[in-house]
């Protein structure tokens, strides 16, 4: 198959298409992300989904915010007691003391508020950049690029990037994407990467973005 050249603008309209008419299926806890829009929310739920797939993310997460939904009410949580609600996520029990101490450190340090900077918000123990913009782009709706496993892959498979780890893939699409994109990026090829580019056989045939992947080059 000849590789069309590079356009991204091209591609993100596909997969905003996708999107529309429904070709592709959210999980439920990226509709939660989507919806949510409250910046502790989004900090507390992202860590909540690290190393852990949204199937298990997304119910472990409706019963923690049965639990709390402010950083004041958070810390005030006994931290066995969130253990055993967000059980069986990864880290269950490290996760939990760290939510519970980022919520004191939230009240203590910042007034209770969530802090609206990716310097600021690296400062938090435990937050990586990863969940930085990710709160970011969706608590705060700023422009940032939250690059996890399916943004790294799936932008080194189309060949936009060259890059070893997302670390990398992050500060190569700040260089290269059009600013106008990094809100919606991640959600983007989340889908994408969930449905259609998945890590081992990924559906080729079905993919709106083909014709633009190098994978594809025979």
């Amino acid at each position: 198959m000849q590789v069309a050249k590079m356009d991204i603008d091209e591609i993100v309209k596909n997969l905003k298409k996708d999107n529309d008419l429904s070709a592709v299926k959210r999980t439920e806890f990226v509709e939660f992300m989507e919806q949510v829009a409250d910046p502790y929310l989004v900090l507390i739920c992202c860590i909540l989904s690290l190393r852990t797939n949204d199937k298990t993310t997304y119910p472990a997460a409706m019963r923690m915010l049965k639990l709390a939904k402010t950083p004041q009410e958070m810390m005030k949580i006994d931290a066995k007691t969130l253990s055993e609600t967000i059980y069986p996520v990864g880290f269950y029990r490290n996760k939990a003391y760290q939510i519970i101490n980022l919520s004191k450190e939230i009240v203590e340090k910042f007034d209770s508020k969530v802090p609206d900077s990716i310097e600021e918000l690296i400062k938090l123990k435990g937050v990586g950049r990863k969940t930085a913009n990710l709160v970011l782009t969706k608590g705060f709706n700023k422009p940032a690029i939250c690059v996890d496993v399916h943004v790294h892959r799936i932008s080194n498979r189309l060949g936009y990037v060259d890059t070893k780890n997302p670390n990398e893939t992050e500060f190569a699409l700040r260089k290269k994407l059009p600013k106008k994109y990094w809100i919606d990026f991640n959600t983007l090829l989340v889908t994408h990467g969930q449905n259609i580019c998945k890590p081992q056989k990924p559906l080729c045939e079905k993919c709106s973005i083909k014709f633009f992947c190098k994978k594809n080059i025979k």
